[in-house]
């Protein structure tokens, strides 16, 4: 972890994830279907930390990227992970989700899950050299089946988003 930290997420940290949620948006500025000023609002990440199971990365003094997720049953799920692209290329984004696997299994969760886009690089190919792998069976997993049929309400392209997860032995 040469030249950044890790922590738990603070109330006062919620401040600086929608501007950081912006700014990793430009990788998707060839995609029609995201809008990079639709961002969680302060209030929503502010919610999300409550929950306890959010971490930030920070390059000295400041945030380079954070995790967002939120505690299902037995799962935790991904929200957002972004890393602030003046800090990419670092291990800070596959630190933040090792850091969160861990996290989870200590919390006796069964496994992390979250929804992107699974032919972008830097979405389900990275999470799945992470450990994570597609859910196939979404019969079997309503939430997240529900999570997929929200985000086409909200314009996202049904046949390029899938679920995963990854279970924690």
């Amino acid at each position: 972890m040469t030249g950044w930290s890790l922590r738990l997420a603070r109330a006062t940290d919620a401040a600086a994830m929608p501007g950081i949620e912006r700014a990793a948006a430009v990788a998707f500025a060839d995609e029609p279907s995201i809008d990079p000023a639709r961002t969680r609002s302060e209030a929503d990440y502010s919610r999300l930390i409550r929950r306890g199971h959010c971490l930030v990365a920070h390059v000295g003094e400041e945030m380079a990227g954070f995790l967002a997720a939120e505690p299902f049953s037995r799962e935790l799920h991904i929200w957002e992970m972004d890393v602030d692209p003046r800090f990419g290329r670092r291990g800070i984004g596959a630190g933040l989700v090792r850091a969160a696997m861990i996290d989870a299994r200590n919390t006796g969760f069964k496994a992390l899950t979250l929804t992107t886009f699974r032919d972008l690089a830097w979405n389900g190919p990275y999470y799945a050299r992470l450990g994570f792998e597609e859910v196939t069976a979404l019969d079997a997993h309503p939430r997240l089946a529900g999570e997929l049929a929200n985000e086409v309400d909200d314009g996202l392209p049904a046949d390029r988003r899938c679920a995963m997860i990854c279970f924690l032995d």
